[in-house]
């Protein structure tokens, strides 16, 4: 078998953690300590938080959505092909390496996906973002952390507290749509995204998206 290869390391912003970059031929890996936070040949879950949230707003002439976490592009590529071509896609990547990577290593996974004339990339908080507008957006996707339950970074709280929840449902338009990706269910979380405002629908995703592998949970919450 062929050995895992650390590419390269970096820091989360705001906190003592570190990712590292794996290669083992073809696959990648994003790992933090030992938890492997994402893999190149698990894109089943993070690509249908793109097209579960498209299906919601298809009635849109000009969308406008925005992603929290790039990741390794399969909530981007997917909402790509999803979204039609007037479409407007923000981007928002907490870890700079992590864009280095997207651009670098891992170049051909992402293809052109990062240089659509939709795509606009923020190397920032998505936090920032969605309390900077109000009206904004027609979808904002998260995909930070490994859901509500934090892993990499206590300040990813502030996305799925009672406050932030009130925070995203300000930033979207009416019956817009919040798509929140989690490696497992949290009844606690659902409940306070319906105190928050949104009528809420709880979707188990295979994480290869072929009905194998583990199950993650994506809420889908419309803006009533």
């Amino acid at each position: 078998m062929i050995p895992w290869e650390k590419l390269d390391t970096t820091r989360i912003p705001g906190t003592s953690s570190e990712l590292r970059l794996m290669r083992r031929g073809k696959e990648f890996s994003i790992k933090l300590g030992n938890n492997e936070l994402m893999n190149s040949r698990l894109s089943g879950s993070e690509a249908a938080l793109a097209t579960l949230a498209a299906k919601k707003i298809e009635k849109v002439a000009k969308p406008h959505v925005l992603i929290g976490g790039l990741g390794m592009g399969f909530t981007l590529r997917a909402a790509l092909a999803a979204l039609g071509n007037k479409a407007q896609i923000v981007v928002a990547e907490l870890v700079p390496a992590v864009v280095s990577w997207a651009r670098g290593p891992m170049a051909e996974i992402f293809g052109d996906s990062l240089d659509d004339s939709r795509v606009s990339i923020r190397e920032t908080d998505v936090t920032e973002i969605i309390r900077s507008h109000r009206s904004k957006f027609d979808a904002i996707l998260l995909d930070v952390d490994n859901g509500p339950e934090g892993l990499t970074r206590e300040a990813n709280d502030a996305l799925y507290n009672a406050a932030g929840l009130r925070a995203t449902h300000a930033a979207l338009r009416p019956g817009g749509v919040l798509a929140i990706w989690s490696s497992g269910p949290n009844p606690a979380f659902a409940k306070r995204l319906r105190s928050a405002g949104f009528d809420v629908n709880e979707v188990n995703i295979r994480a290869t998206g072929k009905g194998r592998g583990v199950r993650h949970v994506i809420w889908i919450a419309t803006k009533a």
